[in-house]
């Protein structure tokens, strides 16, 4: 049975969420206050957690960041507020997915089993080493002062190796092994996350913003990704 963490101080909507997901035979945990929602995700080992953005005592972004430098559980933010800003802070701390209240309670658990079967595929492909979908058998990539070793998946900027996220480092090595082609953001959303995924577009922004802070330790690797403006993307190889 997979677990979910809920972090909502709403105890009435935290109780529906609740509901909803233990009728599809999840198993849930609700924590009203950020601190102990943080503690639990550390320790409870969940498949995912639904993290509101106001919290008493530590806020959903704080616990998002926390939880990404620990573990890659799925994360999906749960906002008021109906403009982007919540968006792009939440995804470009490593949240997978965000929802604005209020929000159909089946809508929610159709995002929760998208993302665990997304993070279980992933899992998998981890597992074995290779990501069929986008060609990892291909050898290691060097190019200017970055190494991608596919099959270890890591990467090295000047000698020094580079934590990127499951995403982040196939977004990267897609681009790598294609380079000089531009890519639009729907087709890398397509290529990278799948038909199946739940988001749009904007994650790919986020994610290549997120690889360019990561790799540009100099100057050569900040301009290996250009964006080509009103096009999308590309990898810059000499």
């Amino acid at each position: 049975m997979k677990k979910i963490l809920i972090v909502e101080d709403d105890i009435l909507i935290a109780e529906i969420e609740r509901d909803y997901l233990e009728a599809e035979y999840f198993e849930t945990t609700i924590c009203q206050n950020g601190q102990e929602g943080l503690k639990r995700a550390l320790e409870g080992e969940y498949d995912l957690a639904i993290l509101d953005v106001m919290l008493p005592g530590l806020n959903g972004f704080s616990i998002c960041r926390e939880i990404r430098r620990e573990t890659d559980m799925a994360i999906i933010m749960v906002t008021a507020r109906k403009d982007d800003v919540d968006k792009i802070r939440g995804l470009g701390l490593g949240a997978d997915d965000y929802i604005v209240k209020p929000f159909s309670p089946g809508e929610l658990v159709a995002r929760v089993k998208a993302h665990i079967n997304i993070h279980e595929r992933l899992k998998k492909q981890n597992g074995s080493g290779l990501a069929k979908n986008h060609d990892f058998e291909k050898g290691s990539i060097q190019t200017a002062n970055l190494k991608i070793l596919p099959l270890s998946r890591q990467v090295f900027c000047s000698g020094k190796e580079v934590e990127l996220a499951n995403k982040e480092f196939e977004l990267l090595y897609f681009l790598a092994s294609n380079p000089n082609i531009v890519f639009s953001k729907d087709t890398l959303f397509d290529r990278i996350w799948g038909m199946d995924a739940v988001g749009d577009t904007a994650t790919v922004a986020v994610h290549i913003n997120r690889i360019r802070e990561k790799i540009g330790t100099d100057e050569e690797n900040m301009k290996l990704i250009e964006t080509v403006w009103g096009a999308g993307y590309r990898f810059r190889k000499k």
